[in-house]
């Protein structure tokens, strides 16, 4: 069935356009936006301003052209207003109403006498019934203009807005001599609509052109080169990272308390659960010993609940510069949100917010760090799934782990004899041998104490001593790799021992 791409909602329509056309309304003389996209920013305004009657005249400037007519970007420029001051020297002398677009003005007013020149100009426009808008590609504004200006946080495109792109971008590749063929069911379109959310308009737009330039069409064809490039969009750029998550819950040897609570909570990610009341899981921290499987079990979720995996990178959250992190935090959520419903997992949350705990000499940005964490998982309501994992739980704040922020905590402790088996079972098959011939009682005494990833990286070694000696690998040959590779509770043993004092009674077994 061969479809056409329907014409989608009016961009003049579009969410960030009603909320500036809401605030100039309502009077709002200063308006600030900060973005990378200049283009969309300068779109918004324009689809605001047209649904507003035209809005009068309009000025933009930029350090480059100085003011100029914000209509006509070919028309001459005001002579002798490329420097800020000049320019809001001459906004501030107008006399008749206007809107000034004023872009990359921000980083100028560190300058004393051009910052005294903007706050006499914002005196001015109240006068003259002007505004003023800010177009800012930084992480920030000084607080004096803060205290006047009104943020306005552009959103990503939701599925309609990027069904508009999709269509306009169509129509802009294709020529009469040259036309895009489109052949794609309505399941076609929204799964193509899935694999651009979560992009800014921009980049959505060049997945598309991408995807119509190689072979003049758009089909089916298109959808794994589109997912495995917005894959390198994200890895690039913010905290989140796709991560491939094949694993099957049937691959994690043990763990069986969690594995029957993810199947029981699968059930209530339907409709028809919500309309029995039962609210849609929230998320899990997993706590346990170093290598017992909760990085897997955190993939194994992705996959038994067929739901995109997205890693938070708290290694990158902390920037240098002065509200760059907490920025970029809530634009991971904000990117998050657009793009579920997703599982978003949270690796060694610990490490990223420890610090929230105790004293720190960060000048409490740990705190609003952890602060703004907190908040959002107890207020969003976009099915976001979160999986947090930890080795040391006494690291973390206490705020954390309170009912409602996670459905469940799981203490992933060792595997026991039954689970040793099932994963040397598992890890052997991966390697190409047939687990019957093994003894798996033998081998899961051998391994009592080790982790499931020691356990993986004993028949590693024994699979190297074999192929070195040109020999099979054997029982013995796995056991005595093993023996030689003293475990992680060996030789962490106190440290283990306190963490599971702390998990009993606190936390539900996952096994």
């Amino acid at each position: 069935m061969t479809i056409p791409l329907a014409d989608a909602s009016d961009a003049n329509d579009a969410p960030d356009v009603r909320r500036l056309e809401r605030l100039l309304r309502s009077g709002h003389r200063c308006v600030s936006i900060l973005t990378f996209e200049e283009a969309d920013a300068l779109h918004v305004v324009r689809a605001a301003l047209e649904n507003l009657g035209g809005g009068g005249e309009v000025l933009r400037w930029s350090v480059v052209r100085g003011v100029h007519d914000g209509r006509d970007e070919t028309g001459p420029a005001v002579s002798d207003t490329d420097h800020p001051a000049a320019a809001l020297y001459f906004f501030a002398g107008l006399t008749r109403p206007v809107t000034a677009v004023l872009l990359d003005l921000v980083p100028h007013l560190k300058d004393d006498r051009t910052m005294r020149t903007f706050r006499e100009t914002l005196r001015a426009f109240e006068k003259q019934g002007s505004r003023v808008i800010l177009i800012d590609a930084v992480t920030e504004v000084p607080p004096a203009v803060r205290a006047v200006a009104t943020p306005l946080e552009l959103t990503l495109p939701d599925e309609r807005a990027l069904e508009q792109i999709v269509r306009e971008t169509v129509r802009a590749c294709s020529t009469p001599k040259r036309p895009i063929e489109v052949t794609l069911t309505r399941r076609d379109l929204q799964a193509i609509l899935r694999n651009l959310r979560g992009l800014n308009a921009r980049q959505a737009r060049q997945l598309v052109r991408d995807a119509c330039l190689d072979d003049r069409k758009l089909d089916t064809t298109d959808l794994e080169a589109m997912l495995t490039e917005k894959r390198r969009l994200m890895s690039g750029e913010g905290l989140l990272e796709y991560v491939q998550a094949p694993v099957s819950l049937d691959e994690i040897g043990g763990v069986r308390r969690l594995k029957y609570w993810l199947e029981q909570r699968r059930a209530a990610l339907c409709d028809e659960a919500a309309a029995f009341g039962v609210p849609p899981p929230r998320g899990i921290l997993l706590l346990g010993v170093q290598g017992a499987g909760k990085s897997l079990a955190a993939k194994a979720v992705a996959t038994a609940w067929q739901r995109p995996l997205l890693r938070m990178d708290v290694g990158a959250m902390y920037d240098k510069f002065i509200g760059e992190s907490e920025r970029r935090l809530r634009e991971a959520f904000r990117q998050a949100e657009m793009m579920s419903p997703i599982i978003l997992w949270i690796d060694e949350i610990e490490k990223a917010f420890a610090s929230a705990a105790a004293q720190s000499a960060d000048g409490g940005l740990s705190k609003r760090m952890f602060g703004a964490l907190l908040t959002w998982m107890q207020e969003h309501r976009a099915p976001v799934f979160v999986v947090a994992t930890a080795n040391d739980i006494e690291a973390l704040p206490p705020e954390l782990l309170r009912k409602g922020r996670f459905d469940e905590i799981f203490f992933v402790d060792l595997p026991d004899a039954e689970a040793r088996r099932m994963i040397f079972s598992i890890h052997l098959a991966r390697r190409k041998r047939d687990p019957q011939q093994f003894d798996l009682d033998k081998l899961a005494a051998a391994a009592d104490g080790y982790s499931g990833a020691e356990i993986e990286q004993g028949i590693i070694a024994a699979l190297n001593d074999a192929f070195a000696r040109h020999a099979d690998l054997t029982d013995d040959g796995i056991v005595t790799a093993i023996r030689n590779s003293p475990p992680l509770s060996v030789i962490m043993a106190e440290r283990m021992a306190r963490l599971r004092q702390w998990a009993q009674g606190r936390c539900v077994p996952a096994d």
